[in-house]
């Protein structure tokens, strides 16, 4: 911290007030405990919930006490928002419904999340001229081109058809009768929304597209750091199965192929876009992990081995079971068959690029879990006694 730090330009960076929504979550989390213990930068964290970054709340002795201050807010109907959003330098946006079970069984709520409340904090920001980094979708690309083509194609060998790029791949969604494209439609059209400001307005912006980001603290084991009821996204419903002793799920078969990237490699690309407002300005950036690349029944097969290791527990006799979408995720269920990230962009500007294996990243986050579920197990078998 005595250290001045430098841009990736050789500038000296200035601390700034950072206007964090959703702070409380997996990321925010993660992001503010990067900017505490390595920057100078004040955040005002806003959510409904701070369960993940209590640590970093209390005490008033932590060295960072005075730069981080929790605001208990839900950006749907509280007028300190836009206050909150001007004395602020850079307002960071986290805020959404991610759950893929939700897409279609509560899509209203899913399209109002993602894009309608969105909205104030992007007018906001443009009407008071403050920088604005949205968090969007590797779902925004929808279906590759590649699923289009004929199984024995020799085209479908070819990256250019199913490699994802900021600027050139084009975003493909199901029927509108499929209402699993709900989250990715309302996360495409916020996008656009924020482009359209900064053409026409000039707000100066940054837009993320996550590709499947994993770490401790990540949403959410039902009953432990989550609702009871529900389905969270694919690791965490490995990573649920595996601690009740469950056979893990695999829908369709588990051949959609996805990407992984573990929480610090990707909150190290996000601290290098705040901090380098002039190489992030205008940009939409994939951040991913394109080494990371396996199938759902790959990655099942994988969690199974590394849970085996960090548990001591034996494997079940049969460690999977193949169930339909339908099934598993209700009527109106769809789903894109690869997610692979072209990285050259945020390469090229930001010299950023992800360290972290796949079986690296499995074991930090199972170990986490792993812990965090005995002691949740073990609390609530210890009874209070009547006094």
């Amino acid at each position: 911290m005595a250290t001045t730090r430098m841009d990736l330009d050789g500038r000296p960076i200035k601390p700034i007030t950072i206007c964090m929504i959703g702070a409380g979550g997996f990321i925010g989390s993660h992001l503010c405990e990067k900017l505490m213990s390595e920057t100078p930068h004040k955040v005002l964290a806003l959510d409904v919930y701070n369960d993940k970054i209590k640590h970093l709340l209390e005490p008033d002795s932590l060295p960072w006490a005075g730069r981080i201050q929790f605001h208990r807010l839900n950006i749907k109907h509280d007028s300190r928002l836009e206050g909150l959003i001007k004395i602020a330098d850079l307002t960071i946006n986290l805020a959404a419904i991610c759950t893929p079970a939700d897409y279609n069984t509560r899509p209203l709520d899913t399209i109002y999340s993602n894009f309608i409340d969105a909205l104030p904090v992007v007018k906001y920001c443009s009407e008071n001229n403050k920088r604005l980094i949205h968090f969007s979708t590797c779902e925004v690309y929808g279906k590759t081109i590649q699923s289009f083509l004929p199984k024995d194609s020799p085209l479908r060998q070819d990256p250019a058809y199913y490699v994802l790029k900021e600027d050139t791949s084009p975003c493909i969604f199901g029927s509108i009768e499929k209402q699993r494209w709900s989250y990715a439609c309302a996360k495409q059209l916020i996008e656009r929304l924020i482009y359209a400001e900064g053409a026409e307005n000039g707000l100066e912006f940054t837009i993320v597209r996550p590709f499947n980001w994993i770490g401790p603290r990540m949403d959410f084991i039902p009953g432990i750091d989550g609702p009871s009821e529900g389905v969270p996204r694919v690791l965490a419903c490995f990573s649920n199965n595996l601690l009740r002793r469950e056979p893990l799920k695999l829908v369709d078969g588990g051949q959609s192929q996805r990407t992984f990237v573990y929480i610090k490699d990707a909150i190290e690309a996000v601290v290098l876009m705040i901090e380098n407002p002039d190489r992030a300005n205008g940009h939409i950036f994939n951040v991913g992990n394109p080494n990371n690349e396996v199938t759902v029944r790959q990655l099942a097969e994988m969690m199974t081995k590394v849970y085996t290791k960090v548990s001591g527990e034996p494997a079940l006799e049969s460690p999977t079971i193949d169930v339909s979408s339908k099934e598993f995720y209700g009527e109106g269920y769809d789903d894109s068959d690869k997610r692979i990230p072209d990285m050259t962009i945020i390469n090229k500007q930001l010299g950023w690029n992800p360290k972290t294996s796949l079986w690296d990243l499995l074991e930090s986050t199972l170990t986490y879990q792993h812990r965090t579920y005995a002691e949740a197990i073990k609390k609530a078998m210890v009874k209070p006694t009547a006094s």
